[in-house]
């Protein structure tokens, strides 16, 4: 039991950090560290990882529009094709060996760790703002339609892609693009999560609950932070958040 509640708070920390930072999934960390340290089934890993990211996702929306750095209007286009979706990659990934299961968002992680490092997010809110109502609609659909389905595929709720495609794609500064990734993500993780369990059955509920607490928690401190810095410093330490925890998963999973 000891041993369990050792890697699950390890995890907790890693993904906690990651979603309070970057709106990272939790998946990317946990199901990694329980397939490999408890010899977890990957579907069943993934369900535990998408459970955990809902509180932690939620907590860290809350904070990040307390602080007004989140889009809803937008963000609720988004995720209605998101969860459509998910659930199609959620029965998809039910009928492929554990081995496929999240090694994309494992390379994701480290790429885009690099890349808010070398080329920083700088957008401001106004220059968001800026975009037209219709092509932001149509560019939100078409990018939850990709997101939704990665999400239930390899239980990554979507994070990383969804963190690039509202930086690089929908033009989001990055505070107001974490917090957006987050909110979509409480329900997407929340969908991918029932998807699982419904198809899968329920996981063992100790791991459940020691995952669940602990990146609640380092959600919380994460979302935090992140809404005090200035944006510099944010992209720095978002990036190397992703870098160090991607380079670990890395580790776990490879070698």
């Amino acid at each position: 039991m000891l041993y369990q509640f050792i890697i699950c708070f390890i995890a907790g920390i890693g993904a906690g950090l990651g979603t309070g930072f970057a709106g990272m999934s939790a998946a990317a960390v946990i199901s990694p560290m329980l397939i490999t340290f408890l010899d977890m089934p990957a579907y069943e890993a993934v369900g535990i990882a998408l459970a955990s990211d809902v509180l932690a996702s939620a907590v860290s929306a809350y904070t990040y529009g307390k602080n007004r750095n989140l889009d809803v209007r937008n963000g609720l286009v988004m995720m209605v094709a998101v969860l459509l979706f998910t659930m199609v990659g959620s029965y998809a990934a039910s009928r492929v060996p554990n081995t496929t299961m999240g090694s994309f968002s494992v390379f994701m992680t480290l790429i885009l760790g690099i890349k808010f490092i070398v080329k920083p997010v700088m957008t401001t809110k106004e220059a968001m703002q800026s975009v037209s109502r219709k092509k932001r609609v149509a560019q939100s659909i078409a990018s939850g339609v990709v997101v939704g389905f990665i999400c239930g595929f390899i239980g990554a709720g979507g994070g990383m892609m969804m963190l690039l495609i509202l930086t690089s794609v929908l033009g989001y500064e990055l505070k107001t693009a974490v917090g957006t990734s987050v909110f979509i993500m409480t329900f997407t993780a929340l969908t991918g999560a029932a998807s699982h369990f419904a198809i899968g059955g329920m996981p063992d509920l100790w791991s459940l609950l020691f995952c669940i607490v602990s990146t609640l928690l380092w959600a919380l401190i994460a979302a935090r932070f992140a809404n005090k810095a200035s944006p510099v410093v944010l992209n720095r330490a978002t990036g190397v958040v992703l870098v160090v925890l991607g380079a670990a998963i890395l580790v776990v999973n490879y070698l």
